[in-house]
């Protein structure tokens, strides 16, 4: 699993270490692993250009001493000062000792254009805000070289805590990490901007629960429920759809279809899709009675294709299992039901129905996905997955955020959080937790999305199909 803290704690962390050790070594390691994935980019260091983009901070001095560094094995290697009277000391002796230079920052645009390697020390984890002014011209000549571009801990510009931009920023081809992921390497919009991630272990000591957790193959593969030679279907779980409509019969065959691929033993549809799901999936449980009639059932799907079935979605609501609502039924739901259930609720938005529920734009959601999936959870008492290029699952209790690292842009398909809805409401009967449920679902709905399209376009009937194979994938 892969973990990300804030930068409070990761000051902390830093003061603590640095006390035990040696003045200066803790940057020493930072550089000495900076300087090693600059070389690995370069393949041959020996002759290269390397431009160091170095402003007045530490992430300053760990790009001149990995500079000196990369020096002493024969690059040619410049620094550009952008506030020279308060460039690292230590750093820029080293870096002159081993034959760097320092140029102003009057040809820098050219030098940055021609180099092999641009290495962004700009600001740290703690800058807040876009780029200033004067180190904007640097960062649209960095994007126009025709090196790799490589950020020091963080692309200067995006905000470490939350993922934010505002303003311009530093576009990296890799971000090489300190002592552990930020936030923002692993949301987006930031995480746009970091390119490949690569940590360096600087021996931190961190607290045992993060601010944010990316789940693994392994992590993952722990989670999903295997049959055993004594289950039944309803040892395995049987799920509720109530989805669908005159209009959208299609919602309900997608839903179904996620279902049957997620893990329970049985899948049951209630709504007026009926016909069209037993079409396709003649192994579904079909009633038109409503909810309340359908048999039981271990957790229900609500909302898919809905339309202004108000009262479905508010039967549902009122069974104590589990319940994933998605789609209209997020605007169907009367939020002090929701709050008020005992059974565990999981939420489903994308970003334009976040924020009709949060009552903002969908740009101030987009833009700050981590505070906006933190606000719903602990608005309506619930376990929310927000849906995107980085889905986000959060939990009422608070705790660590789950970031999904498996989404792909081929996603973004009609149809396909319906069958991300089924996987997970599928998920939940069988017994996952909503935080696990939403968290594996996501994973694996990323996961197929990807084995699906495979670099070109598909549906997302598509998508449910290859749920298997990355169901087989994960467990190895």
């Amino acid at each position: 699993m892969r973990t990300a803290y804030s930068v409070e704690t990761v000051r902390n962390a830093e003061r603590e270490l640095m006390a035990r050790l040696p003045e200066g070594a803790l940057m020493q390691r930072a550089a000495a692993g900076l300087a090693a994935a600059c070389a690995d980019l370069l393949g041959r260091v020996y002759g290269s250009r390397v431009v160091l983009l170095v402003g007045s901070g530490d992430n300053g001095g760990d790009a001149l001493y990995a500079g000196a560094r990369l020096a002493r094995r024969g690059a040619g290697v410049t620094a550009v000062l952008l506030a020279p009277e308060r460039a690292h000391a230590g750093g820029l002796a080293a870096l002159r000792r081993a034959g760097g230079r320092v140029a102003g920052t009057g040809r820098a645009e050219a030098l940055v254009e021609g180099a092999d390697v641009v290495l962004d020390g700009i600001v740290g984890i703690g800058a807040k805000g876009g780029l200033r002014p004067d180190a904007v011209p640097l960062a649209a000549a960095a994007a126009r070289s025709r090196g790799a571009v490589v950020a020091v801990d963080l692309p200067s510009g995006v905000d470490a805590d939350t993922g934010e931009v505002h303003g311009e920023a530093v576009r990296a081809d890799l971000t090489v990490t300190f002592g552990t992921h930020k936030p923002g390497l692993l949301i987006d919009p930031a995480r746009e901007y970091a390119g490949s991630v690569r940590l360096v272990d600087i021996g931190l000591e961190l607290p045992a629960e993060p601010e944010l957790e990316a789940l693994q193959h392994d992590d993952v593969a722990r989670l999903l429920p295997v049959p055993r030679a004594e289950s039944d279907k309803y040892r395995r779980g049987v799920v509720g759809i109530a989805a669908g409509s005159a209009r959208y019969p299609g919602a309900a065959v997608l839903a179904v279809s996620g279902a049957l691929r997620g893990g329970a033993g049985a899948v049951r549809y209630v709504g007026p899709a009926g016909d069209a799901v037993i079409a396709r999936f003649p192994e579904t449980l079909v009633s038109d009675q409503g909810p309340k009639h359908a048999g039981r059932v271990q957790a229900w799907v609500v909302g898919p294709g809905a339309g202004d079935d108000a009262a479905t979605v508010a039967e549902v609501l009122a069974a104590d299992v589990p319940v994933l609502i998605d789609a209209d039924g997020l605007r169907l739901a009367d939020s002090e039901v929701v709050r008020g259930r005992r059974a565990p609720t999981l939420m489903t938005p994308h970003a334009g129905e976040a924020a009709a529920l949060l009552g903002v734009d969908r740009a101030e959601v987009e833009g700050g996905r981590l505070a906006a999936v933190r606000e719903l959870a602990r608005r309506y008492g619930a376990t929310v997955l927000l849906k995107g290029s980085t889905t986000l699952v959060a939990d009422s209790g608070g705790g660590a955020v789950r970031v999904n690292p498996t989404g792909t842009g081929w996603l973004a398909t009609a149809g396909s959080g319906d069958v991300l809805s089924g996987l997970g409401g599928s998920l939940l009967a069988a017994g996952l937790s909503a935080v696990d449920a939403g968290s594996a679902g996501a994973y694996l709905h990323g996961l197929a999305g990807r084995l699906a399209a495979d670099g070109a376009p598909v549906g997302a009937h598509d998508v449910a199909e290859a749920v298997p194979e990355a169901w087989r994938n994960v467990l190895g």
